[in-house]
């Protein structure tokens, strides 16, 4: 098995919030990596990754760090494969990170989720794979139906939730 997604982020304390791209990759049955690495303590480590994961099978980075954010732009900058950065909240509530990220100049784009938003990137990286890979678009599908579902479950449990004034 060989990885087609590769998570990304600047240190290990970044992983409360990576983990959800993981579990949600995990339950979709996506291979993906996970390794941390640094803009700025580890430069040539990230770029030797990104040189080197599209031969290594990689469809899809998300690249995921707080503050400064450098991570996922230097990643985009050696790298033709797309690359979803995950601004990760931290001194400014995460609008350090998310500016960061956002302020790419042109060439070097990085798609961009919200603060914390790893889920949504595991969902962006997968939907970007499905369009070459028919059995990744049916588990997104299946993914994006279940939500209505689970919207339908709530209005029926608050159906039955009673308040004096509440007419529905």
């Amino acid at each position: 098995m060989k990885a087609l997604v590769s998570i990304i982020m600047g240190s290990t304390s970044d992983m409360p919030v990576m983990e959800k791209a993981c579990k949600w990759l995990n339950e979709m049955e996506i291979p993906f990596e996970v390794n941390a690495l640094s803009a700025h303590r580890t430069p040539q480590a990230v770029e030797k990754f990104a040189c080197e994961a599209q031969g290594r099978g990689i469809k899809v980075i998300i690249a995921g760090a707080g503050m400064a954010a450098a991570l996922p732009g230097v990643i985009a900058a050696s790298t033709t494969l797309p690359v979803i950065g995950v601004p990760i909240k931290g001194m400014l509530d995460g609008l350090d990170a998310m500016l960061s990220i956002i302020q790419m100049p042109p060439g070097i784009p990085v798609a961009t989720v919200g603060v914390n938003g790893a889920l949504n990137a595991a969902i962006l990286a997968a939907e970007m794979i499905a369009l070459g890979d028919e059995q990744v678009a049916q588990k997104v599908a299946a993914y994006k139906a279940s939500l209505g579902e689970k919207i339908e479950k709530a209005n029926r449990d608050l159906a039955q939730v009673s308040y004096e004034f509440k007419v529905n």
